[in-house]
């Protein structure tokens, strides 16, 4: 359907779009849809007790789940396949949670992307705040402990006090208002991927995502988000071992030349992009 032009008293108003048709819409609730499609990244190594927590939290109407397992040596892959039949699984070739992100965004197929974590300290019931927040104008939207609503069952006094120096500094460098630099939980449009153009390996991966979207211009919102401690296993993080390549990637950012975000595609208006 071509846009028509809405004229009141020979004046112009606006102009209608046309929807998607009905069967492009998702159900979330029996009172709400969105239409874009929805792809779930979780990077898993070893995480074979934790994913029935993880996945048991992702809505039903998510479109793909992308699991990145990071050469497990216990049945990760197989939990994966027995809980969602239909899980994508990609073997991550390098090492580290930057590595493992890369290679599941390229291989998601959906609108939408979101990252979460594979030990339990993410709620995939969070999800429709992220999506909810992309739909309604966000280009990148992340996820915050300190945002009101949000909080942490998991932050230790040297992980919050490297969290707030960080983010202070990253803040200061880069004009932003960030409450939450160091924080797995996130979510995009697919078609930024390459202005976010990941090129890390380890935990820096989410402040290299966080600078690169505000120089790429991309309209950032945080929404709340609460934490939880790891169920089964020890987390790989190291406080000052991860806190310096931070630092580092905080740095080094300051003089690489910002990649352009890509326009909204104009088959895809925004008008049509919320939920219905």
């Amino acid at each position: 359907m071509n846009p028509d032009t809405v004229r009141q008293n020979s004046k112009q108003l606006g102009v209608l779009r046309s929807v998607p048709p009905i069967e492009r819409f998702t159900p979330i609730t029996p009172h709400v849809a969105v239409s874009p499609t929805v792809s779930v990244v979780v990077p898993a190594m070893n995480e074979a007790e934790n994913l029935p927590h993880v996945f048991a939290t992702l809505p039903q109407w998510i479109d793909e789940i992308v699991l990145v397992d990071g050469n497990s040596v216990d049945d990760t892959v197989a939990v994966a396949r027995r809980l969602r039949p239909n899980v994508k699984v990609v073997t991550q070739r390098g090492k580290g949670k930057g590595d493992a992100l890369s290679a599941g965004f390229a291989a998601c197929t959906g609108d939408i992307i979101v990252m979460i974590d594979a030990d339990g300290s993410t709620d995939g019931r969070e999800i429709i705040q992220f999506v909810g927040a992309l739909v309604t104008g966000a280009d990148f939207v992340k996820g915050s402990r300190y945002a009101a609503g949000g909080g942490s069952d998991d932050l230790t006094f040297s992980r919050r006090f490297g969290n707030t120096v960080l983010t202070t500094l990253v803040n200061w460098f880069y004009g932003t208002r960030y409450t939450d630099l160091c924080y797995g939980y996130n979510a995009f449009w697919a078609r930024h991927l390459p202005a976010l153009d990941l090129d890390c390996e380890g935990f820096e991966v989410e402040t290299l995502m966080n600078i690169r979207a505000v120089k790429a211009g991309l309209r950032i919102q945080e929404v709340p988000s609460h934490e939880r401690c790891r169920i089964h296993g020890q987390s790989n993080l190291h406080v000052v071992r991860d806190g310096l390549r931070v630092l580092r990637t905080i740095l080094r950012e300051r003089y690489r030349r910002p990649a352009t975000a890509l326009p909204e595609p104009a088959t895809t208006p925004a008008a049509d992009q919320g939920a219905a």
